[in-house]
């Protein structure tokens, strides 16, 4: 009775989880893509902080680690 409710227990908290690294994974990685396209854009920010290679660096640095946390919620190995 009790591994059921610990098995159960552990599926519950692997799926928040998973949709929690999703949500951030998404977030960063989309970030990322606008960090690294910014001098593409036409907006206020750019003509009052020019876009450099740092932009570009960092960009890739975000999408890298967006990447990694949609695939870690895909993967679901938290408990292992």
């Amino acid at each position: 009775m009790i591994e059921e409710y610990e098995k159960k227990r552990k599926k519950q908290v692997s799926s928040m989880r998973a949709v929690f690294d999703y949500g951030i994974g998404a977030v960063i990685l989309f970030f990322g893509v606008f960090l690294f396209f910014r001098d593409q854009f036409d907006i206020a920010f750019n003509e009052r902080f020019k876009p450099d290679v740092w932009d570009k660096v960092a960009g890739v640095m975000f999408f890298a680690y967006g990447s990694w946390r949609i695939y870690r919620g895909y993967k679901k190995n938290y408990f292992k």
